[in-house]
């Protein structure tokens, strides 16, 4: 996965690389779906049930191009917005001091809570709460990943960025989206695209339907 999607598509960071070379991608993933687990796409690791849309863990290549934007530093405290099953704490957590990993889904936190304990990430805090409210009670942050698209990003978040804090997201569905930084300065947030990325979309951050005559 490594060499044949990370490498090749512009992730020069050792860090990272090394990251995801020490993170076993197959224990953040359903047993059902092991045999799956380094494929090179979005990879559901929730069905949708009763009205909830399914979950995805984010294909290797875009997840580590947003995290090289991100910039993580060694004393940086991140939020990961959606952690799903904790693959992608467990790899922000070999770059940052800590991580509070936010999910709204309580048997994914579960999961994410087992398989990070029995790895040793203790540097990682398991949270559950509403995904596009972020988690303001442990904030600010220097780093906001969010683990899938979204049609726009909140304010919300964006406030609870420390200044010259870091917050990266797909923005936009499908062919349209685009992988973004958004850096705060003072009391000012700045956002721009750098790269074109198509990953599932991350449930909560909907815009609301415009009202039509």
């Amino acid at each position: 996965m490594v060499d044949g999607q990370v490498r090749t598509t512009d992730v020069t960071s050792l860090e990272i690389i090394d990251a995801m070379l020490a993170v076993p991608r197959e224990d953040f993933v359903p047993a059902r779906k092991r045999a799956l687990s380094y494929i090179d796409e979005d990879l559901e690791i929730a069905p949708a049930i009763g009205g909830n849309p399914a979950r995805f863990l984010m294909e290797a290549s875009p997840f580590a191009k947003m995290v090289q934007m991100a910039d993580i530093r060694a004393n940086d405290f991140v939020l990961d917005v959606g952690t799903g099953t904790g693959y992608s704490a467990a790899i922000l957590s070999r770059l940052a001091s800590s991580v509070v990993a936010l999910e709204s889904d309580a048997t994914l936190a579960e999961h994410a809570t087992s398989a990070l304990q029995h790895l040793g990430y203790d540097n990682v805090a398991v949270v559950t709460g509403t995904l596009n409210e972020g988690y303001p009670s442990q904030g600010p942050y220097d780093v906001i990943v969010v683990e899938g698209s979204v049609d726009e990003v909140p304010q919300v978040l964006l406030d609870q960025l420390k200044d010259h804090g870091r917050l990266v997201a797909v923005v936009g569905r499908g062919n349209s989206g685009s992988a973004r930084l958004y850096v705060r300065e003072a009391k000012a947030v700045s956002g721009r695209p750098v790269f074109n990325a198509a990953v599932q979309p991350l449930p909560g951050f909907e815009k609301p339907k415009a009202f039509q005559f």
